[in-house]
């Protein structure tokens, strides 16, 4: 996918779709599940994913918890209460804004 511009204001959502079906998650695994679920097309660099899961958790959407693994630490993020409500409502607000831009392309001709 060649335009980094379009996907930065969807990254959010689709983070917050790809959690809502995972009990958790860790960054490079969310990153991972994003390209594989887009054929490889959308890449989500670690510049763009992890500000976007720390504004999420400041806005208490996910929680972090850390856990070692040998003598790595994994940061796993898992929905709470107030992101699973949320998901249905990004869903719908990006459909929508999908739709207005359909119409602003694509005129239909009167």
């Amino acid at each position: 996918m060649q335009s980094s511009q379009l996907l930065k204001g969807t990254f959010y959502t689709m983070i917050l779709k790809v959690l809502s079906e995972s009990e958790r998650m860790y960054g490079y695994e969310i990153a991972q599940k994003v390209k594989s679920l887009s054929g490889d097309e959308i890449i989500v660099n670690e510049g763009s994913l992890y500000p976007i899961l720390h504004k999420m958790e400041e806005e208490g959407m996910v929680v972090a918890e850390r856990i070692d693994i040998g003598n790595r630490t994994r940061r796993y993020y898992t929905l709470t209460d107030s992101g699973t409500a949320k998901v249905p409502v990004k869903l719908e607000e990006f459909e929508q804004f999908v739709e207005v831009v359909r119409r602003v392309l694509y005129p239909t001709v009167s």
